[in-house]
């Protein structure tokens, strides 16, 4: 039988106008009202519009305005996401084969900054909470690993993480600043921070030298709108500004910029009014599943500090192992007889991301499901196995983010030639390539590592558990020769 023919703009018209509810980001929930068609204020740089890469007027101004909401001393654009920023802030801040020091659960865009700079990589690695999620990265494991090797340029981590956790940030740039070393800090999650004492601080009024900011993750911006704010004079824009040219699409889209410079007004002028409202509905919800028993709402505020410095409540953990659901399940659940996508499943939890544009209507469709499913109305996808232990949460993480033995660099191991080999065979080779959960993009393997039996067996485990796992494909895993 032929495949019919799908189309991508057909597909996301039918999405738009289901009855499926985005617990996912972009944050502004697809409902947010244009005032023009799109293709009407499509544009290059024309007269009257300025240049992105050299901008000096309309553009310059847009971009001062975020610098004023944030805090910032310097804030720019960011057209092709935080990756953008992340390479360029990392390129900015390192030497050619220099030395950063980096969370071990960076998001893959830090592991490309270090191959194309041919940086040596320290880890850091995060505690691991009572509820199975990475944790925060501890001020005392930063001043050890500065006082270990005085090579290091840079150090870079990730707060929040994808699950809200977000480590204390004013202590670890004080250290970093001990040392003369310049602290960048990917917030692209936390672009809602600082708008209200519900939610943490943003890292720029933190100490942070660069902060990373996602818009389009937690703001009604559309996707791949970021911001890289300029925090201090430990950073020569000069040599950031070279790197921006470089990562940066040279034609950047005057639709986008103009959703980011509508979404910067519109914090501006009614921030506050917005927040508070989203603060009550956050509160509300949180106190609905108190109700619940079998099924987990991670209150990452109760955990201490040294696992958690501070909680993103806007991040929805939820876990159901109680009911015997693995978070695959869960999410399947979820999706295929309640209509609510989530944006994405671990080993034993679902994440629903929400913002400010989040409805009454969706946390109340998300609360009766998980009533419903708790009162064991809810059936499991056809097939699914419900052998789950929910007493071992912080065994999966940790076994699946090890402490791999590292051989080579990343930008030795890649450029080195390689072949792909059963993984059942890969024990004792080195990694050629990466493998990483997606999302979020944190890699259990990377390039220039020993692939031991630890994670031979944590990659098995994902396999086992559905998730969607790159860098493994038809059971086979791409090792140097």
């Amino acid at each position: 039988m032929e495949k019919r023919t799908e189309y991508l703009d057909d597909k996301l018209i039918a999405y738009a106008k289901s009855d499926i509810y985005p617990f996912h980001m972009p944050g502004h929930k697809r409902h947010m009202q244009e005032e023009a068609d799109p293709y009407a204020i499509d544009i290059t740089e024309i007269d009257g519009f300025d240049n992105l890469h050299d901008a000096e007027e309309i553009l310059a101004e847009a971009q001062q305005r975020a610098a004023v909401l944030y805090g910032a001393k310097k804030s720019y654009y960011l057209i092709n996401g935080s990756t953008c920023g992340i390479l360029s802030a990392v390129s900015a801040t390192t030497r050619r084969n220099g030395t950063i020091l980096m969370a071990r659960n960076c998001h893959k865009a830090v592991y490309h900054a270090a191959y194309l700079r041919n940086l040596t990589t320290r880890y850091l690695y995060p505690v691991i909470t009572r509820f199975g999620i990475q944790g925060v990265i501890t001020p005392e494991s930063v001043e050890a690993a500065l006082r270990e090797d005085a090579m290091i340029q840079a150090v870079i981590l990730t707060s929040p993480t994808y699950d809200g956790v977000v480590s204390d940030i004013r202590s670890i740039a004080e250290i970093t600043h001990r040392y003369q070393v310049p602290l960048i800090v990917d917030e692209a999650h936390g672009a809602h921070f600082g708008f209200d004492p519900y939610f943490p601080e943003t890292a720029v009024r933190l100490g942070a030298d660069l902060v990373i900011q996602s818009m389009h993750k937690t703001l009604p911006s559309m996707t791949q709108t970021a911001l890289l704010h300029v925090c201090s004079d430990r950073i020569d824009t000069r040599v950031l500004e070279r790197f921006l040219n470089i990562y940066e699409t040279s034609s950047p889209s005057y639709v986008l910029m103009a959703g980011m410079d509508r979404c910067i007004r519109l914090l501006m002028e009614r921030g506050k009014e917005l927040f508070s409202d989203y603060v009550v509905q956050l509160k509300t919800f949180y106190q609905n599943v108190d109700k619940l028993h079998k099924i987990e709402v991670s209150r990452g505020w109760e955990l201490p500090e040294t696992e958690c410095f501070r909680f993103d409540p806007s991040k929805l953990v939820i876990s159901a192992t109680g009911c015997g659901l693995t978070g695959q399940q869960l999410y399947q659940i979820l999706l295929e007889k309640y209509g609510l996508q989530m944006e994405m499943c671990s080993g034993e939890y679902v994440l629903a991301m929400t913002s400010f544009c989040d409805t009454e209507e969706g946390y109340g469709r998300l609360f009766a499901a998980l009533s419903e499913i708790e009162a064991g109305n809810g059936a499991a996808p056809i097939g699914a196995s419900m052998d789950v232990d929910g007493s071992d949460l912080t065994g999966f993480i940790s076994r699946i983010y090890q402490r791999n033995e590292k051989q080579f660099e990343i930008a030795q191991a890649v450029d080195m030639p390689g072949e792909e080999i059963d993984l059942a065979a890969a024990g004792g080779r080195i990694a050629g390539d990466y493998v990483y959960l997606y999302p979020p993009g944190i890699p259990l393997l990377v390039p220039g590592e020993v692939i031991d039996a630890g994670t031979i067996a944590g990659i098995r485990e994902c396999q086992k558990k559905n998730l969607n796992i790159k860098g493994v494909l038809n059971d086979r895993i791409n090792v140097v020769i």
